[in-house]
């Protein structure tokens, strides 16, 4: 059995170690709300933009024509993967390191073995974890959630943007969380670009009829790059709310384990405790005894 010494200095650590997590659990609740009010605000506008597009795309030949919907040979990739900057989040950062890795080794192992797969890394756990596996990670973006803003984010994309422009990319990738609530996060990968017209958009697009001015061409290359760029904005955005949301959830459940740690601790305590008076009283009389028949 440990000592009084030993249990008591383990229970003013776990003590210690509950404060923090309380804290902690405290300070993401606080970023949570923040976070969860700006992807509520940014889901309508998305959505509608999205179907936007989609009835002007229908029907529209310059849609056909721009240089976001071609679609080539695939032999270059390009991976964004977006994951946070710390860790303390339970699975949140592996769990996007983990999706990463087998969506490269389902669709693009080919490609991966020639080289010709990058990683984008926004945040900086998930850049560390594919670098540690050997993929070729991009890490210039990588401290995007330092200063979280559209103009941060609107730069990494346009980069990604103007690498498929020019043919350096064939097809760009997006790997990241969904925020659904405080205790689930949903993995998503979605392919960015070359843009590829949906079943349910084109449902929509034959059912709403719209006035152009100017052409049709000229609005279609003027909204596809900004839906691009607030697509990847959305997926940070989403990222951001589930690692607050995910941290919140670690540091609730790591509070709670303290406490019964500390339950477990102050009753192995008490019976170190009784243990030892017995033993000094047992001591005692037997002293007494031996002086009585001396």
């Amino acid at each position: 059995m440990a000592s009084l010494k030993e249990v008591r200095n383990r229970i003013v650590s776990v003590n210690s170690t509950q404060q923090i997590t309380k804290a902690m659990k405290m300070v993401s609740a606080a970023k949570l709300r923040r976070a969860t009010d700006a992807i509520t605000q940014m889901r309508p506008y998305s959505k509608k933009l999205t179907e936007m597009i989609a009835t002007v795309s229908a029907n529209a030949e310059g849609a056909k024509e721009n240089p976001y919907t071609i679609v080539r040979n695939i032999n270059k990739v390009l991976v964004i993967v977006v994951t946070s900057d710390r860790g303390l989040c339970g699975a949140f950062n592996a769990n996007v390191g983990k999706a990463t890795v087998s969506l490269i080794a389902e669709k693009y192992a080919e490609q991966q073995a020639a080289g010709n797969v990058e990683i984008m890394a926004l945040g900086k756990k998930g850049g560390e974890y594919l670098s540690r596996r050997g993929y070729n990670v991009n890490t210039q973006y990588a401290d995007i959630f330092t200063k979280l803003s559209f103009a941060n984010v609107r730069i990494a994309a346009e980069a990604a943007m103007k690498g498929f422009e020019e043919g350096k990319y064939d097809v760009v990738e997006l790997v990241y969380n969904e925020f659904k609530n405080v205790a689930t996060q949903i993995l998503k990968t979605e392919q960015v670009m070359p843009i590829v017209e949906k079943k349910d958009e084109k449902v929509k697009a034959s059912s709403v009829d719209y006035i152009f001015e100017p052409s049709e061409e000229e609005i279609i290359n003027e909204l596809i790059p900004k839906a691009l760029k607030l697509q990847i904005f959305k997926a940070v955005l989403e990222s951001n709310a589930s690692e607050h949301g995910a941290r919140m959830t670690a540091m609730d459940k790591a509070t709670d384990n303290a406490g019964e740690l500390l339950k477990e601790l102050k009753l192995q305590y008490n019976r170190s405790r009784q243990a030892a008076i017995t033993n000094e009283i047992l001591e005692i009389v037997g002293g007494a005894e031996a002086l009585a028949a001396a």
